[in-house]
């Protein structure tokens, strides 16, 4: 397939992972390494596309600013493959707990796939959860689909609320619709809220900013399928590096400010 309709078809691709999604995109940028009028071109076209992803941004913001844009995206994908918090988060969960999802998150369901004494409570946001009851039930968990009508009651109950998330900024992270209610009912229940970032979720403050214009900035708020979450919410952040605090994971961002990809500069 040549390089252009690899882009498009990526671009179009919904429901895709984002290690899948960043993967596809830096092997079909590979063919931009020597035009770099366009690449950034290509680079604003797949973000226009693929809004909400904080990975993409991350892959686009490093290449743009490499000086060997080649070299670098070998290097991200290398970087994404490598991503351990799947892993990690598996580890870091206390033994036999009940936790509450939201939805059919990627990282988090490969997590609880490594582990079969949770007891999963799966919130059925957007029509995806029951994917995930399946996955789990295939494999002897312990697992309950929830309706969102009783997304507060999963909340409270469970001993842990993880959500994941595709981008994460200063002070707020971009999450499936429902996801701000079930953190503020598990921080008013006391429950620990989770957030799980993978690699290339975490960005500066400009890069946030510029997502979030493109993600939400022509949706009425109850209307979108994704939501911004205060960090205020969140307890500890599973990513990468294992569990850290909020702000260590905020200050983590290794993602360049480049203002070619702005949404003023589109």
């Amino acid at each position: 397939m040549h390089p252009i309709e690899h882009l498009r078809y990526v671009a179009r691709s919904s429901g895709v992972g984002q290690e899948s999604l960043v993967r596809e995109t830096a092997g079909a940028l590979l063919s931009f390494g020597h035009d770099p009028a366009g690449l950034v071109t290509t680079c604003r076209r797949m973000l226009a596309r693929q809004p909400s992803s904080g990975p993409l941004m991350w892959l686009a913001s490093r290449v743009l600013t490499a000086a060997d844009p080649r070299s670098e995206v070998r290097a991200c994908m290398e970087a994404i493959a490598e991503d351990r918090t799947a892993r990690l988060l598996s580890r870091e969960l206390p033994v036999e707990v009940s936790v509450c999802v939201l939805g059919w998150p990627d990282l988090i369901g490969r997590a609880l796939r490594l582990r079969g004494d949770l007891r999963v409570l799966v919130v059925d946001v957007l029509g995806e959860g029951h994917h995930l009851v399946r996955r789990l039930l295939e494999q002897d968990s312990w697992v309950d689909e929830v309706s969102e009508s009783g997304l507060g009651a999963a909340a409270a109950s469970a001993d842990v609320v993880l959500l994941e998330t595709a981008a994460v900024g200063p002070d707020g992270f971009l999450a499936v619709a429902g996801s701000r209610a079930a953190a503020a009912v598990a921080h008013a229940a006391d429950v620990p809220v989770w957030l799980v970032a993978g690699k290339g979720t975490v960005l500066p403050g400009p890069m946030w900013d510029s997502l979030i214009e493109r993600a939400l900035g022509m949706v009425d708020a109850w209307e979108a399928d994704e939501e911004v979450v205060p960090l205020a919410l969140v307890d500890q952040v599973a990513g990468p590096d294992g569990l850290v605090s909020v702000s260590e994971a905020v200050s983590s961002t290794d993602c360049p400010v480049t203002p070619e990809l702005f949404c003023s500069a589109i």
